[in-house]
């Protein structure tokens, strides 16, 4: 059977997890495209539902019993992409209680742009960051912009929001580390073997209350005609250059 009203419930449903209210009712969110889909059913999260497009070819790829049919119409009602490719499913979102790290890992401080918390999402994920605390004025990490820029990161690193000073809390045997223009050359600077990398809000950097409880300042030395970085970017940096020695052994 193929479903062709978009005023399905199942479709109507599947829709609004394109907003985060409806994400943070149902405990759902949306992957969508090809690779991500078949990663998703990979990575150990629980994959409620996978619609598959009329005209996709490839249905015969994904699980009978999970598999939803729909029109091409009401695939591109479902989906959040331009161009779609086809597939998209829906996961459930990991719940998980607060704890502190078992590894080094980042703390975002109010990072607010969804595309910059994929992408650290993204970085993390390769440069072994397995736990991600952010903080509940961050962008959703399970919006579908965030979800698309993490590149299959948001399976398989383990997030956590809560407010700041739970964090704080939770990280409080861990090293904190800020960057701030005014810190040590993080090129020359020895980190701890465990620590938590903050990485601020784009336009306000680091919270006072954050900064305050940091035991370490690092600077990415550039040049004066530039005084800022992206903070994906900038993330990524201190993310590889804290992490060196792993990566020349």
């Amino acid at each position: 059977m193929i479903i062709t009203s978009k005023n399905n419930p199942l479709i109507k449903e599947t829709a609004a997890l394109k907003d985060k209210k409806a994400r943070k009712q149902l405990g759902l969110f949306l992957v969508e495209g090809v690779k991500m889909t078949r990663e998703a059913l990979k990575s150990g999260l629980s994959v409620e539902r996978v619609f598959v497009a009329e005209s996709y070819e490839g249905a015969a790829d994904f699980p009978t019993e999970k598999t939803v049919r729909v029109s091409d119409d009401v695939f591109r009602f479902l989906s959040d992409e331009k161009t779609p490719q086809g597939v998209l499913c829906r996961v459930e979102i990991p719940k998980r209680a607060l704890r502190p790290p078992q590894a080094s890992c980042l703390f975002l401080d109010g990072v607010s742009d969804p595309a910059n918390v994929g992408a650290i999402i993204r970085t993390a994920n390769a440069a072994g960051y397995g736990e991600i605390y952010l903080t509940p004025n961050c962008a959703d990490p399970y919006s579908p912009k965030s979800v698309r820029s993490s590149m299959s990161g948001v399976f398989f690193t383990r997030l956590y929001t809560a407010e700041r000073t739970e964090i704080l809390t939770a990280l409080a045997n861990t090293p904190l580390l800020v960057a701030d223009m005014q810190g040590e050359n993080v090129f020359t600077y020895s980190p701890p073997e465990k620590f938590a990398l903050a990485i601020g809000n784009e336009a306000n950097g680091i919270s006072e209350e954050t900064f305050s409880a940091a035991q370490s300042v690092v600077k990415i030395p550039m040049q004066e005609t530039q005084e800022s970085l992206n903070a994906a970017v900038s993330a990524g940096i201190l993310m590889y250059l804290l992490k060196k020695n792993n990566f020349q052994k």
